[in-house]
This record gives structure tokens, sequence and C-alpha cells, in this order.
């Protein structure tokens, strides 16, 4: 069901030093920052030959990445994104075998303009898993 891996999301505390060093020690191409108010983050994109990390910064202080950075000051994997072919399809998937979708169930526009839908750490080994539709 689950297609590539689309992301690796980190949080960060700045977002512009995390940017210098994926950009000017890694040498590599990292998108321009996009403010996602919806999800309550700032995110940069260093794009791979196979796949991205999303770098993530609070945007407010209701963010779910400042809870996250509380209890991980040093910033760190917040979470993984796979794409499905069909978003509505794969959550109902996951609702019939037992995992939990995050918030009330209904995609939101992710930060590349597609549905995306979160589920429970504790249904997945313990990790944020995103799915987004491809």
């Amino acid at each position: 069901m689950i297609g590539r891996l689309n992301h690796v999301a980190i949080a960060v505390n700045d977002l512009a030093a995390a940017t210098a060093t994926y950009r000017d020690t890694l040498g590599a191409e990292v998108s321009p920052p996009q403010a996602e108010p919806d999800h309550g983050v700032t995110v940069v994109f260093v794009n791979l030959p196979n796949t991205k990390i999303e770098l993530l910064e609070p945007l407010g202080d209701n963010s779910p990445i400042a809870k996250f950075l509380e209890k991980n000051p040093n910033g760190g994997i917040h979470h993984v994104c796979y794409e499905v072919d069909d978003i509505i399809a794969a959550r109902d998937r996951m609702r019939a075998a037992g995992a939990r979708v995050l918030g009330d169930g209904e995609p939101r526009i992710g930060a590349h303009g597609k549905p995306v839908l979160f589920l429970h750490p504790k249904d997945f080994c313990g990790t944020l898993t995103e799915l987004e539709q491809a």
C-alpha cells in the first residue's frame, strides 16, 4: 500500500542555521523557507537524489513542533512521510486495521500542496507517520 519514502522531517530550533548546515556544509540543494500556518511550521526541503529531508521550525506558540522541541531541545527526527496512491483508501485501511489517524481524520493540504494525514506514533513503532497522496 505505501509507496516511496517522500521525506524524513527533522525539527529544528533555528531554521536558518539548519539550512546553512545542509547547504554550506553538506552542499545540498535547499528550497526557500515556506510558512505553513495550518500546520504551525515553517519548512525547507533538502532535495536529495532519492528523497527529501524536511527541516521544520515552529511557527507560533501553538506549533506541535514547539512542543516536540520542548521535549527534544536539540531537535531531531520528527516524522517520516510515505506516499500513497489514494489517501482516503489508505485512511480507511489504517482505521480498519486499528491504527489511529490523528486529528479529525480528514486529509489536510501539506507543504507539497497535496492531501496528507498523520498516524499515531504508538501504532507505528514509536514513529509519527505521515501519508501523502502521490
